[in-house]
């Protein structure tokens, strides 16, 4: 057993999970003062991770999964090894995933209800056709995320299946590898660093939300 995810990595993923979900939540029940909180509470979550996957330890770094075309198709014929942390194949579902949650979280700071009684925080930057277009946008694109979400999902199953299990990792931080344990462990990063990280991302989500 060697470690795979650290500690700020594996809230991260939780706590995401859980906002996403709440965001959903409150969106339907129409409680649109804490579906506002929930989605400034994940662009904190997402800036930390941009910040930490430029930063953090080994595995959470863009640099140690993300592949071009040519690695992503050596993994799909079985010439390439996943190594730790991501494969190749995942690191896609990542950036997908991170990728609209963000625009999500974006288009979410121009809307407005129907009303008028609750708003993001830069939808006054905007004309109200913007606003109204931009909130078209944002509510359409939940089905994307979701649909990303099921593939996830499916992918996790896939591999359970296969015998590797991707929820416990995420869970305790640590994995079961083949071969020698110390060519695999995880470098962690510096509790300062995630410190920083995670004191640049409260700037700037207080940032956005003041000058809204």
């Amino acid at each position: 057993m060697v470690r795979v995810w650290d500690l700020p990595i594996r809230l991260f993923h939780w706590t995401l999970a859980g906002l996403i979900a709440f965001s959903w939540y409150s969106a339907e029940e129409q409680m649109l003062d804490w579906h506002l909180r929930s989605g400034m509470a994940i662009l904190f979550l997402l800036t930390f991770r941009i910040l930490w996957g430029f930063f953090g330890s080994s595995t959470a770094r863009f640099s140690q999964f993300v592949k071009g075309p040519a690695g992503v198709l050596a993994y799909v014929k079985g010439k390439a090894e996943s190594g730790l942390g991501h494969n190749p194949l995942g690191a896609l579902s990542v950036i997908g995933l991170l990728g609209v949650v963000g625009l999500q979280t974006v288009l979410g700071l121009f809307a407005e209800d129907n009303d008028g009684l609750m708003a993001g925080p830069f939808s006054l930057k905007v004309s109200p056709d913007t606003a109204e277009t931009l909130t078209d946008l944002h509510e359409a694109l939940f089905n994307v995320l979701l649909a990303l979400i099921v593939l996830h999902l499916a992918a996790i199953i896939y591999y359970a299946i296969r015998g590797k299990k991707l929820v416990g990792p995420m869970v305790t931080g640590k994995a079961k590898v083949e071969g020698d344990a110390a060519t695999h462990e995880m470098q962690p990063g510096k509790p300062w660093v995630a410190l920083a990280c995670a004191a640049v991302a409260a700037a700037v989500t207080w940032l956005v939300w003041s000058v809204g």
